[in-house]
């Protein structure tokens, strides 16, 4: 027997909210968060994002996954505090973006840091010997400079990613590529000067977009409730009911176990 009413979800928007730097945890919570607003058939879902961006791989997947969703779901994305990188490269999944006029925003580009303490080493008398297979195997080492094909060689690194950055955007926001290459040189902008831009569509507050969200999909702006997927609240905090408020996916790492985590990787990363 076909149950004759249909589930409450139908009738209500997903929301998913990525707040810090986007890291494989934050991409792990995200693709469970994304499968369960297909699985549950949400006819809409809000992508709120306050993010300043993260590591390469994580950010594409997450886009793979919304642009794979928007086949049977309508995305808009919310912009709060900062929608940076990263974050710019995440909502490219949405169909539809909404910023804060006062956003900040932008910063699209590619970023790679190492750590020069070769003179601190030779201070404190600490040397290297280093075995390897091949002349670019110790690529980044901390102890010494680089060299000019090194140099070289990660420049080429960056520009692939760039390359890739760009081209998404140009592609999801329909405009030409070199149009997108002339703000994104790693500037940051405000959310008014993004709808200026291209990449957003629409000012406004997070409600803004939750009742644009819920006109996209046919439903009742009065009426259409949020309902937030949350990552799983710890034993504890259930058997306790000590959870607080909502829990946003991506504020798991600090940022010194972010860096550590990241030395030596590309990254789509607004740091001020």
């Amino acid at each position: 027997m076909v149950w004759p009413f249909p589930p409450k979800s139908r009738k209500q928007i997903a929301r998913i909210e990525i707040t810090g730097a986007i890291a494989s945890e934050t991409r792990k919570t995200v693709l469970k968060a994304l499968k369960e607003v297909e699985e549950k058939k949400f006819p809409a879902l809000l992508l709120r994002i306050d993010s300043p961006g993260g590591t390469v791989g994580d950010s594409q997947e997450i886009y793979e996954a919304l642009k794979k969703l928007q086949k049977k779901v309508k995305i808009v994305a919310s912009f709060g505090n900062i929608s940076a990188s990263g974050g710019v490269y995440i909502s490219m999944g949405a169909q539809h973006i909404v910023s804060n006029p006062g956003t900040i925003t932008g910063s699209i580009g590619v970023i790679l840091r190492g750590n020069n303490l070769e003179r601190l080493l030779e201070k404190v008398g600490v040397s290297f010997k280093v075995i390897k297979s091949g002349p670019y195997k110790d690529i980044l080492s901390f102890d010494r400079q680089l060299t000019s094909e090194e140099e070289r060689i990660l420049q080429d690194l960056i520009d692939v990613s760039y390359g890739q950055f760009v081209k998404t955007i140009a592609d999801a926001r329909g405009l030409e590529v070199d149009a997108v290459k002339a703000f994104a040189d790693g500037r940051i902008f405000s959310g008014e000067q993004a709808k200026e831009l291209g990449t957003v569509d629409r000012l406004g507050t997070e409600e803004d977009a939750r009742i644009w969200a819920a006109e996209l999909a046919g439903l009742d702006p009065e009426k259409a409730e949020c309902n937030t997927i949350e990552e799983p609240k710890s034993f504890v905090n259930r058997l306790l009911n000590r959870s607080q408020g909502r829990s946003p996916i991506g504020n798991t790492l600090n940022w010194v176990e972010f860096e550590l985590a990241t030395a030596g990787q590309p990254l789509w990363l607004f740091r001020p």
